[in-house]
């Protein structure tokens, strides 16, 4: 019951806060971070106990939920689920962690954080499409709070619009789920039945409108262009944490989404639109760089990097779904370049995300042109943000660059034109970040920041894990490296 109750004990410390008025700021944070921790100690446990040479699944959990439907409560974790999930966790550990102004409301805001990191977990977790619908739509709620109530700006507006956006993903992926639990004798929401029996292989039509609502509601999620909208409102009206949680946690469900239900359950038609998947992850590479290099909002600017850098994810995926012969050693790559990208792009954008959360809490201004020379202020900020903004360009020695790498040499092995405009998105992403420093911390400061505070000893120490995490990914990645190919060897196997 291990994964049970690493989604909930931060669902009964939701409750516990929720239902009990007496709490201080103080202990409330305090409550919430202890809460916040017990998964990764969880999962941290189960990765030490994963059986590399054993099945694709493990440490399942099963309950009867409907049996006449084939609703049942199913857990279960293989590499890729478990180093997301992992990831997760540990995101949501710093984010809660990190000091934020709860507006006289602390017990209200740890207790949704609380109740967003359980729901977050159970999308990693399940093994039940039903359970994973149910996650992935709760998760919206939680972020609808905390982005309506604790946000500034537009920041009602911005919730509004981010909630009917996902949504109508949701939706859809409802309709396509019921779809894939049509598609099956006997009828079953078991993952790893369908994953097993490809139901809809050869379906023709059917099989094309199951497959487009799927990739429709997780191209919403992810988000993929041109339905990424909602994304940069989204993000810059929401307080710091729960930016860090959205672009951290929240958007790796659509990529997750992907390889868990259509790459795996629909492979065969996967294979058929391959190309056009990652010809939209070409055009989301390229797009979110660009447009992020022409933002002057320090938030918006790193927003559409999520863009550009989730676009190297649906890349990594769709060249491992491409049926090339002769490339199955560079389709392995292309998705565990997928998925230490999602593990990378969480750790480095939540930081990067805290650090604009400690901006807005000094200044209240995203403003790039307003600031400069910070660097004498504030030297801890400005280390953070230089490694941050450095793993997030790919730099080598650190995460980004070894989820790009494996990314690329797979593309190369299977469509190495696209791999070659890939690239150009480096390129982009490099000067706006540098462009980016140069603006908040060389040059000359305005006179109205010569009391700007640097980070204190909570502030730095939360990014200093989260640093910590991307520069080990970097350095020495084969504790991931080995997790992610144990499964992803049986997965591209599979297709």
């Amino acid at each position: 019951m291990i994964l049970t109750a690493a989604l909930g004990l931060p669902m009964l410390g939701a409750l516990v806060l929720a239902i009990s008025c007496r709490w201080t700021e103080a202990t409330a944070r305090l409550f919430a971070i202890v809460v916040s921790v017990l998964p990764v100690l969880l999962l941290a446990w189960v990765w030490l106990q994963f059986d590399l040479q054993g099945a694709l699944f493990q440490f399942v959990e099963e309950v009867p939920w409907v049996p006449s439907l084939g609703m049942g409560y199913r857990l279960g974790v293989d590499g890729i689920a478990l180093a997301v999930a992992t990831m997760s966790a540990v995101v949501f550990a710093a984010s809660i962690a990190y000091p934020v102004n709860t507006q006289n409301q602390p017990r209200q805001y740890y207790a949704w954080m609380l109740f967003l990191q359980s729901v977050s977990l159970g999308v990693f977790l399940a093994l039940d499409l039903l359970l994973f619908y149910v996650f992935f739509d709760l998760s919206l709620v939680g972020m609808f709070f905390l982005i309506g109530r604790w946000g500034h700006g537009q920041a009602q507006l911005a919730a509004f619009k981010f909630f009917l956006y996902t949504f109508c993903g949701s939706l859809l992926l409802l309709l396509a789920i019921i779809g894939l639990y049509l598609s099956v004798e006997p009828h079953t929401f078991d993952m790893r039945v369908l994953i097993e029996q490809q139901p809809l292989a050869g379906a023709g039509v059917t099989g094309g409108l199951v497959f487009l609502a799927l990739m429709l509601g997780f191209a919403i999620k992810t988000p993929v262009v041109p339905v990424h909208t909602w994304l940069p409102q989204a993000h810059v009206d929401a307080p710091g944490p729960a930016s860090a949680i959205l672009a951290g946690v929240l958007l790796k469900m659509g990529t997750y989404g992907i390889i868990r239900i259509p790459f795996s359950m629909m492979a065969e038609t996967f294979s058929r639109y391959a190309l056009i998947i990652a010809l939209l992850a070409v055009v989301s590479i390229l797009y979110g760089a660009f447009v992020a290099l022409g933002q002057k909002n320090l938030k918006r600017r790193i927003a559409y990097t999520s863009i550009n850098h989730m676009g190297y994810t649906v890349l990594g995926i769709a060249v491992a779904g491409a049926l090339v012969q002769e490339a199955g050693y560079a389709r392995e790559l292309a998705l565990v370049g997928a998925t230490v990208q999602m593990v990378a792009h969480g750790l480095i954008t939540g930081a990067l995300f805290l650090i604009c959360g400690s901006f807005w809490q000094r200044t209240e201004e995203y403003d790039l042109d307003s600031y400069g020379g910070l660097l004498r202020q504030a030297p801890l900020l400005t280390a953070f943000a230089v490694l941050a903004s450095f793993a997030s360009l790919g730099l080598p020695g650190l995460a980004g660059f070894v989820a790009e790498f494996h990314i690329f040499v797979g593309t190369f092995g299977v469509y190495p034109w696209l791999a070659v405009i890939g690239v150009l998105g480096i390129l982009v992403t490099a000067a706006l970040f540098l462009q980016m420093l140069q603006k908040l911390f060389f040059g000359t400061m305005p006179q109205r920041w010569d009391q700007f505070e640097d980070l204190h000893a909570t502030e730095w120490g939360v990014l200093a894990v989260l640093s910590a995490g991307f520069v080990v990914i970097g350095v020495a990645p084969q504790f991931l490296l080995t997790l992610i190919e144990a499964s992803a060897t049986l997965l591209v196997g599979g297709h």
